[in-house]
């Protein structure tokens, strides 16, 4: 007996989305970015752990400052907060200088930020970061005031439009729809995307 409903439309849409999730069950481990997906809320999750990553392999960073200056960020450590809709990073500062006894002194700044959403180049990168927090090791008085000011001028500019994830073509993009980003939506375990 033929079954009629498998040649109607609706019929096609639920054989190809049956074989969709029966070949998503047995996808590689390299597609396993799909995880974070969600085309029936047409949403995509990033956790903080996978953000944390990507984060990671772009530091150590480093910028001259008056070029007197070299301030330097390393071992990032990214936190969400869900309330402000802002994610922050904060990150182990090292600011050398001829100028200094020492030669360098450490510290710790946390820098938070906005998100936006570049779509030239499909990333969602830091907005408008701020400088939090600063503290600076063994150093006190006017001379710890301009070091901070320093370390937070440099602070903001090198982590300003710093991508957090970079979505590749074939991501965005399921039989003939690509998807367009729209609202971000910070949670306190990752970073919701509206896929439209």
């Amino acid at each position: 007996m033929h079954d009629r409903t498998s040649s109607s439309p609706t019929g096609t849409a639920r054989r190809l989305l049956l074989r969709a999730l029966i070949g998503a069950a047995a996808l590689p481990a390299p597609l396993a970015a799909w995880a974070g997906f969600n085309f029936f809320t047409s949403e995509y999750t990033a956790s903080r752990d996978e953000l944390q990553a990507q984060v990671a392999k772009r530091f150590p960073v480093q910028q001259r400052y008056a070029e007197l200056f070299t301030v330097a960020l390393r071992d990032p450590q990214l936190a969400l907060d869900a309330r402000s809709n802002r994610a922050a990073i904060t990150a182990v500062l090292s600011i050398a200088s001829p100028l200094l006894r020492q030669q360098s002194v450490e510290g710790v700044v946390t820098v938070s930020s906005a998100l936006k959403y570049d779509a030239a180049n499909r990333a969602l990168r830091l907005d408008r970061p701020q400088a939090d927090r600063i503290e600076l090791q063994g150093l006190g008085g006017r001379d710890a005031e301009r070091l901070q000011q320093i370390g937070a001028i440099v602070a903001e500019e090198l982590l300003r439009d710093q991508p957090l994830r970079t979505f590749r073509p074939e991501e965005l993009t399921v039989g003939r729809k690509t998807y367009e980003i729209g609202a971000i939506t910070v949670q306190q375990d990752g970073i919701t995307v509206e896929l439209k």
